[in-house]
């Protein structure tokens, strides 16, 4: 397969290092993305770092981590169907890489969950058309149970994980949620909330085979 921009997507990043681990041990793995690569965290408020400061939000600690140049494209308020008419514009700024967040708002609007699937499921259409690989990142259910209790997962991300075959990062958001000592109010982490998501994101996208 040819990819366009000398890229591999994240699929072929994570075979080739299977497979040199077959081989041996103490060859570099080359298919890391280096650092300074560019890379968009796209999303909503959670993405944004609603209830902390910019140096704080998750894609500025994931940047320290992997030393990846991560543009915070994360815009409170923004639904699915937002991100997707932006997409176009992420294409434009040629990402090595896009994680996505986002759907949280749509569930808070009401928004049905076929039309939040089909949003979501379009952005990362657009962005696998142009040869860019996606990490999908699950956001939890935002009901009256889950504000003031345990939070989990939308099961709407698993479902387009699996149609859209591209990886799924779970949790995250969830544990975050689920504590009151990471939270800046019932829907929003701190800036320990936001660190915390970002070194699990970091381990997640190091087991990928993506971050050193």
């Amino acid at each position: 397969m040819i990819f366009s921009k000398n890229r591999l997507s994240l699929y072929s990043l994570v075979l080739a290092v299977t497979v040199a681990t077959t081989g041996c041990s103490d060859e570099p793995n080359q298919n890391v993305l280096p650092a300074d690569s560019t890379v968009i965290a796209l999303g909503d408020s959670l993405t944004y770092g609603y209830g902390a400061s910019p140096e704080t939000a998750y894609p500025a600690v994931l940047a320290e981590m992997t030393r990846w140049s991560i543009a915070n494209e994360g815009v409170n308020g923004n639904t699915s169907a937002d991100v997707l008419a932006r997409t176009d514009q992420v294409i434009s700024q040629n990402p090595d890489l896009v994680l996505l967040g986002v759907g949280g708002n749509d569930l808070l609007r009401r928004v049905q969950p076929e039309t939040t699937r089909a949003n979501i499921t379009a952005t990362i259409s657009k962005l696998k058309s142009a040869d860019i690989p996606v990490v999908l990142i699950a956001q939890p259910h935002f009901s009256a149970s889950s504000i003031f209790g345990k939070a989990s997962d939308n099961p709407i991300y698993k479902d387009i994980a699996k149609s859209e075959d591209v990886p799924l990062y779970t949790s995250g958001w969830s544990k975050v949620l689920s504590d009151e000592s990471l939270k800046s109010d019932q829907i929003h982490a701190n800036d320990a909330g936001y660190r915390n998501f970002a070194e699990g994101l970091y381990s997640y996208l190091q087991e990928e085979g993506v971050a050193r």
